[in-house]
């Protein structure tokens, strides 16, 4: 009972507390509202630290009593930046229609014991913070904005809902740990290369003598260290290392020993690096009798040009400024020219700030109400350091976040309407976790024109703009660029001295050791075959893929293209025409001469023969494969069968002629007429035991052209087609064997001499065509098959029927029966007159 007695008098006098110190209206400007709120469908919270207060020891809880201590311009531009992005979106019609962007501002203090205040209220949605409890029946909030100096605080918290925080810079290697905060964000690039960058400046201008003063954060401390090993790398000596404190409460010992210490420096240089603006702000007006005569480098992250104390400004002119490049945003500079509390009543930090800047009194219940302020006051009428109408990194890292909540809910909408096209006109409800995969891999483009990636492992590093700060004259405070360090341009000389002992070896080529030399001699040698090497100094090269080729350079893969003996091809069409010529030709050969029947089905072979060629042509399918061979060896082989029977036919006519003989017998039987079925047959036999076992069909040839894969027909078994193939020679052979006894014939009704000459030439071809065939590869070896086919139909259809038709055209007395006795007589006197 004792102790419930004890809290209910506490309580009682805390609110009798209350109520007498508000009545009291000692400081206006306390009363005045933390947050600035805009209603919308949707909703981004941002914790920004706009201006400090002094907290009373008793009071730390109660914020209305707070008195006001000084207003961060520069900061307010950041929540400028946020009104101004979300109201360019909710002018968009392509991104996120038919729904508005609202807001949540509130202000945040860098101390450990108000950092959290405003994120418990604003968790709770009450005035007072209550820890995993909330008054709202539902948030519309889907994402929080935050400075990177409370992320680690605020992160902790916002994880145990998975609300997705964006931070606005700069960036911090602690935060970028997917497992400690995987719902973590950052906007502003890397900062890698800055250590660099000021080491760069620092050769420029030959200065090799600076002090450091650095934040003692941890992304402080890797900064000395890496700027310490860029400076020894390059001959650059630290005087001193001064660490600054990152909170309110460790600000005071600070002070007191970096004036000491800067006092004692010869070092003319500074180099300034620190995460906290205000705190570092706050600690050089303290001493800035120091700042004089010494050339401050610092970065973009602490503007002491936004600082409200005049002789700050002559202090720090000179002073070389690193800030991110980034394009101009169009229309910002308008927004903040028509800025005012008029347009923005509800905006209590923008009526704070117009109070303070314009001298402008502060009446009314809610202290919102100003009198007595100029009537042209504007923001672009204030001096630079009060408010820059430039847009800062920090603005310019808050205006791309809320450019990425928009996109990635704008890409989470869609995806939800294409699963459930049907909503019956209902607002699509999610909750801020939802977001997470959108946001993970979000890359756009923002409005100007910069590539904007969330994706952490992509983050390329900053690019910066050189600006130098101008106070002359005095209160000009502008800052003008003088240069820009990119880390991907090499900067400094232009020429370095080379010493090597071989020149490195270029893709295409590979390292070959050179024979008692030196690893560092060697020999670049072009990469073999179909092998790349796409690296310099390559030990080995690499083989390309089977159905890729290598460039001419010899360091890329390409992708080979299908390609056959089309008939669209010069090659392919040739041949064609060629063969539907002379089959044509063929069938007008209708001679009328001895053996008649045997001559008829010697020109239907033939024609065959030529058709036969055209199956080589176009793109091969498995009927076309397994024809090409079968009837070009049937075709030939009755052609070839058919000479034969005629040489036959010839040499018994003249050698046989004793009546009563069994061969003469045969003669008239027209017994050589079987040699055709017979050998035909037994080609066909060939033929058939081919397909039965291996027969022919489509393959690809990768090798044979190097950017092209062919289509051909693999004839399946070999040794099939070589069999057919010496079965025809064989029986060509015995043809012009028999042809070669008959030519001393006589040659009235002999055509013995045609027929042997016939198959010399029909020999020549095909003896010719084993060694062509072999050497060649791709469509050349099936235009080579081809060819053959032509030259040996073309050689029989020649030497056995021009002849014929020379005779019948141009000397038809030869064909008559009286022209062929007159030569009888004329032969028989040239007998008789040389006997005697």
């Amino acid at each position: 009972f004792s102790q419930m007695f004890s809290l209910i008098f506490l309580l009682l006098f805390l609110q009798l507390y209350l109520l007498v110190t508000c009545q009291d209206g000692r400081d206006c400007y306390s009363q005045m509202e933390q947050s600035f709120y805009k209603d919308g469908d949707i909703e981004i919270a941002a914790f920004l630290h706009i201006y400090t207060y002094d907290v009373p020891r008793i009071e730390r809880s109660f914020s209305k009593y707070r008195r006001f201590r000084w207003f961060q311009s520069k900061n307010y531009q950041y929540a400028l930046a946020l009104v101004f992005a979300i109201e360019e979106i909710n002018k968009n019609p392509y991104l996120l229609p038919n729904m508005t962007l609202g807001f949540g501002l509130y202000n945040v203090m860098h101390s450990h014991m108000t950092v959290m205040e405003n994120p418990f209220i604003w968790l709770g949605g009450m005035e007072k913070h209550v820890p995993n409890y909330t008054c709202r029946k539902q948030s519309k909030s889907v994402a929080v904005i935050s400075e990177s100096s409370i992320a680690v605080q605020m992160g902790t918290l916002l994880e145990l809902y998975k609300i997705p925080q964006l931070t606005l810079g700069p960036f911090e290697p602690l935060l970028s740990d997917s497992g400690q905060f995987p719902s973590l964000y950052q906007m502003a690039p890397k900062d890698t290369s800055l250590a660099r960058g000021m080491a760069s400046l620092m050769l420029h201008f030959g200065w090799t003598w600076v002090g450091l003063a650095i934040s003692d954060l941890p992304k402080g401390i890797q900064f000395m260290s890496d700027l310490k090993a860029e400076m020894q790398k390059n001959g650059i000596c630290v005087d001193f290392v001064e660490l600054i404190p990152a909170t309110v409460e460790s600000l005071s010992s600070f002070q007191n020993s970096a004036h000491i210490q800067i006092l004692k420096s010869s070092a003319n240089v500074v180099i300034l690096f620190c995460v906290t603006e205000s705190l570092i702000g706050a600690s050089f007006q303290s001493w800035w009798k120091l700042m004089m005569w010494k050339v401050w480098v610092t970065t973009s992250q602490w503007d002491f040009a936004s600082s409200e104390v005049p002789f700050l400004l002559n202090s720090f002119h000179g002073t070389f400024i690193f800030s991110h490049h980034h394009a101009e945003i169009s229309g910002f500079k308008n927004f903040l020219q028509t800025a005012n509390p008029s347009k923005y009543p509800e905006d209590s930090y923008l009526s704070k700030f117009w109070s303070l800047a314009f001298n402008c009194s502060v009446t009314g219940a809610s202290c919102k109400t100003l009198q007595n302020c100029p009537l042209n006051a504007s923001l672009e009428s204030l001096p630079p350091h009060h408010f820059d109408m430039t847009m800062s990194d920090g603005s310019y890292n808050i205006y791309n976040a809320v450019y990425a909540v928009a996109h990635s809910v704008h890409e989470m909408l869609l995806q939800e309407v294409e699963m459930q096209p049907v909503n019956n006109g209902a607002k699509v409800a999610f909750s801020p976790w939802q977001l997470h995969p959108f946001l993970k891999n979000l890359q756009f483009t923002n409005p100007a024109g910069d590539l904007v990636n969330l994706n952490q492992k992509r983050n390329l590093e900053a690019e910066y703009d050189i600006l130098n700060f101008w106070n002359f004259p005095y209160g000009f405070g502008r800052k003008v660029k003088v240069g820009w360090f990119s880390p991907y341009i090499s900067h400094g000389i232009t020429e370095i001295p080379h010493s090597v002992c071989s020149v490195s070896c270029s893709p295409g080529f590979r390292k070959t050791p050179l024979e008692g030399k030196p690893a560092c001699c060697f020999d670049c040698t072009p990469c073999p075959g179909n092998e790349i090497s796409n690296q310099t100094d390559m030990e080995q090269c690499v083989n390309c893929p089977d159905l890729q080729y290598v460039n001419t350079e010899r360091d890329q893969c390409f992708h080979k293209k299908v390609t056959f003996l089309s008939f669209e091809d010069p090659l392919g069409m040739t041949l064609d025409c060629t063969a539907l010529c002379f089959s044509m030709l063929t069938v007008v050969f209708l001679v009328k001469a001895n053996n008649l029947c045997l001559s008829y089905i010697l020109l239907i072979a033939l024609t065959f023969c030529f058709l036969c060629s055209l199956l080589f042509i176009g793109h091969p399918n498995t009927t076309t494969c397994v024809l090409q061979q079968t009837k070009f060896g049937v075709a030939f082989t009755a052609a070839v069968s058919t000479i034969l029977a005629k040489t036959i036919t010839v040499l018994l006519a003249f050698k046989v002629t004793a009546p009563g003989r069994r061969m003469r017998h045969w003669l008239i039987s027209g017994v050589p007429k079987s040699i055709i079925p017979i050998c035909s047959l037994i080609q066909l036999a060939l033929c058939a035991i081919w397909l039965g076992t291996s027969p022919p069909f489509i393959d690809t040839d990768a090798h044979s052209e190097q950017c092209h894969i062919i289509l051909v027909c693999n004839k399946g078994s070999v040794t099939a087609f070589y069999c057919v193939l010496g079965y025809l020679g064989s029986l060509a052979l015995v043809s012009f064997t028999v042809a070669f006894l008959a030519r001393n014939l006589p040659d009235t009704f002999n055509e013995a001499k045609f027929l042997t000459f016939s198959m010399l030439v029909f020999c020549s071809v095909w003896v010719t065509f084993l060694p062509v065939y072999h050497s060649t590869k791709g469509k050349v070896m099936v235009a080579v098959e081809v060819f053959s086919i032509l030259a040996s139909s073309m050689g029989l259809l020649g030497c056995i029927f021009v002849p014929k038709c020379y005779i019948i055209l141009f000397r038809p007395e030869k064909n008559a029966l009286k022209g062929f006795r007159d030569r009888i007589v004329s032969k028989e006197t040239d007998v008789l007159k040389n006997s005697s």
